[in-house]
């Protein structure tokens, strides 16, 4: 890549803190090997976790060799980090973790391949083909070390007073619930982590969240105790992922916005960040995005000069859905999107949006007996757009009852074939923002 590594994610602003940031410049003069550690506490990733797996991507992509480590292990003992209180046990059951462990484990593999793929669109890669990373579960080098041979290895050069200044440790000990032991030693486990990998893979570079920065250190000073301080291995952190609100990112009315297509779909997520504000956008096009630089600062200046076209946030919204769900996710989201906010519908394609919209209420699919032969009100009103056949007659003679964008004024309008867009689709709309689609089956 032409683009400097470490000058990019810079640039970019997603690091934090380097533990050495001269020794980091002094190992990547050659390729390294770098990982970064998550947790199953959840059955899929998030939007919260893309800021590390970018970081972590813009090394793979660079021919760096990267392994995401699924928590198989510290995932049943439970990060302390950033909470006032224990995990319930519930979400520490072993069937539960190996449950999340596995399908984390998938979740991640087809982020990085996606991920590839928008990169190499992106950066015009030439050559052999960029290969997923292996990922990796603690579990498979913790499970058969026995208590005794962990405490002679890894607790015998643990320090009492390090331990008690990590800030995850100390928010916890100020807490009323206070901290188990349990959580206690979770920087230990982390820490053998960094340790197993560096032996055994030649691992120097360890990624993670701010809010893991102790426990990263636990790692540095545990190879250093048992290789020897002239080993050189780095820590840095990518920055605290919250909105320009200071709200943690990645909820949407409190629930988590997922890279499964299954629990969010593309146009659900290309509509979060399609609604990114002014102040996140630019951020959000950095950190999130493998687009050049001045590719990025032309957007924002276009933007500035016209704000409420939101050029940025739906160039965000495209590059990030092409990122997580690809080009048939960008084209069906664009084509959602477009259905249900544009004025012109000219080049819509039925089954782009039937795709998208596809388990959405707002999309229901009728035989030609049902579409054909009854009043477009009553479809209105059967498929819950309007409460009632009286709300819809109210609609119809205030003039705000639209179908495809033509105001109708019959309460007693039927739909002909011709008024179907693309042959498949009629949009209903009820007031300012209430829609149905309806489409035409193909069975």
């Amino acid at each position: 890549m032409e683009v400097d590594l470490l000058s990019d994610v810079k640039r970019r602003g997603l690091i934090s803190q380097i533990s050495s940031p001269e020794t980091l410049e002094k190992l990547l003069k050659e390729k390294q090997t770098i990982y970064m550690g998550i947790d199953p506490t959840a059955h899929a990733l998030h939007v919260g976790h893309l800021l590390p797996a970018m970081c972590l991507m813009h090394f793979h992509i660079r021919g760096h060799t990267v392994h995401p480590v699924i928590g198989g292990a510290t995932g049943l003992v439970g990060d302390p980090s950033g909470r006032t209180k224990a995990r319930d046990t519930d979400s520490l059951a072993d069937d539960r973790i190996e449950q999340n462990a596995q399908k984390l484990t998938a979740s991640m593999d087809l982020f990085f391949r996606k991920g590839i793929q928008y990169a190499e669109r992106r950066w015009n890669h030439e050559g052999e083909s960029i290969q997923a990373p292996e990922i990796l579960n603690n579990l498979a080098w913790t499970k058969d070390v026995s208590l005794l041979e962990f405490l002679r290895t890894v607790g015998v050069h643990a320090r009492m007073n390090t331990m008690l200044g990590r800030e995850s440790v100390k928010l916890r000990l100020s807490s009323e619930e206070g901290m188990s032991f349990t959580e206690f030693t979770y920087q230990l486990l982390q820490g053998y982590d960094f340790y197993k990998l560096f032996t055994d893979r030649g691992c120097r570079i360890q990624i993670g969240g701010s809010d893991q920065w102790g426990n990263i250190l636990a790692g540095q000073d545990l190879i250093s105790r048992l290789a020897g301080p002239e080993q050189e291995v780095v820590c840095l952190t990518t920055p605290l992922f919250t909105t320009s609100s200071g709200e943690k990112f990645g909820k949407s009315s409190g629930n988590a916005v997922w890279l499964d297509g299954t629990l969010t779909s593309p146009f659900d997520f290309y509509q979060f960040f399609a609604r990114t504000t002014d102040e996140d956008a630019p951020k959000l096009l950095k950190m999130l995005t493998l687009l050049p630089m001045d590719k990025i600062e032309a957007t924002l200046e276009e933007h500035k000069a016209a704000p409420e076209r939101r050029v940025a946030q739906y160039l965000l919204a495209d590059e990030l859905t092409d990122l997580v769900h690809g080009v048939d996710g960008v084209r069906q989201a664009q084509a959602a999107t477009k259905a249900l906010f544009a004025k012109d519908y000219t080049g819509i394609k039925a089954e782009d949006v039937i795709d998208a919209l596809r388990g959405d209420p707002r999309l229901v699919c009728c035989l030609e007996s049902e579409l054909f032969d009854k009043p477009l009100l009553r479809l209105a009103h059967e498929h819950h757009l309007v409460p009632s056949m009286s709300a819809a007659r109210n609609l119809v003679s205030s003039r705000g009852f639209y179908m495809n964008n033509r105001r109708v004024e019959d309460t007693g309008f039927m739909l002909q074939r011709s008024d179907l867009l693309d042959g498949r689709l009629a949009i209903v709309r009820a007031g300012k923002g209430n829609h149905l689609i309806l489409a035409l089956s193909d069975a």
